[in-house]
């Protein structure tokens, strides 16, 4: 089987500051092969880029550039000039994370508005796919992208963890839906156990958001409650529990879908 992309993986969090290298070392061993470093403002953008694209990473490590909703507030005249910048590396496979959250509003509702339609506009430019963060904001969600249908189909909504009727939403206007270890928690998964049932392989990609969203039904409890890239097959295995798919041919479908969708 051919080995699976962590399309969501916030490696340049401080707490992998110590063992970065040894996390990578360590997913390989259970097949997890590839990885996308996301970036969510402009420095976090640029420190991702710098890290994946050391040769020692060639064709494992990727990064994103791009703002993130809480971090819209922080957006000046230079912002979209540095992200444009960061995109010509090769390692940089997509723009974002951008996108709305309502959830906490750290940046205002507007000012995050502005900023996503911005970056859809850059990504546009650079014929780039986009990697789009969602809470609690579906409906201007759809609004924008509807704006931008062409790039609507060029978008993946990262860690979805909404109904199985905004799934739908999403994937009629083409969007990619990526599906994360929130889907192993008995508390508050069970919107996105039953969205999962109407994401097509060929519009799935799954992903961890380590360190963040440890998978609630791992086996074995780990010491440390840190989310890590190795725990993607088991992410895999819950989500074909609920597809009724062996984790095999699901693995192989959405690693496909992941390698079409970012060029990597």
């Amino acid at each position: 089987m051919e080995g699976l992309i962590d399309i969501g993986l916030n490696l340049m969090h401080k707490s992998f500051d110590k063992n970065r290298a040894e996390i990578i070392e360590e997913s390989a061993k259970v097949g997890v092969n590839q990885f996308i470093i996301t970036g969510t403002n402009v420095q976090s953008s640029q420190t991702a880029k710098e890290y994946a694209k050391q040769n020692q990473f060639k064709n494992i490590l990727f990064s994103t550039a791009g703002v993130h909703p809480h971090d819209a507030k922080t957006c000046n005249t230079e912002t979209i000039v540095k992200l444009e910048e960061f995109a010509e590396e090769d390692c940089v496979v997509a723009i974002g994370e951008c996108g709305l959250d309502y959830n906490r509003n750290y940046s205002p509702q507007d000012v995050q508005r502005e900023w996503f339609r911005n970056q859809i506009e850059l990504a546009e430019k650079l014929d780039m796919p986009l990697f789009l963060h969602e809470r609690d904001a579906h409906e201007d969600m759809m609004k924008i992208l509807q704006e931008y249908p062409k790039m609507a189909k060029k978008a993946v909504v990262h860690c979805f963890t909404g109904t199985k009727e905004e799934a739908e939403n999403y994937l009629s206007i083409g969007c990619h839906i990526g599906v994360t270890g929130w889907i192993c928690d008995e508390r508050r998964g069970e919107s996105l156990q039953e969205a999962v049932t109407v994401i097509p392989p060929e519009k799935m990609m799954i992903e961890t958001d380590a360190p963040f969203l440890i998978p609630r039904n791992l086996p074995k409890k780990p010491k440390s409650n840190k989310n890590k890239p190795k725990y993607l097959p088991h992410i895999l295995k819950t989500i074909t529990e609920y597809k009724d798919m062996n984790p095999k041919d699901l693995g192989i479908a959405v690693t496909k879908t992941t390698k079409k969708f970012f060029k990597i």
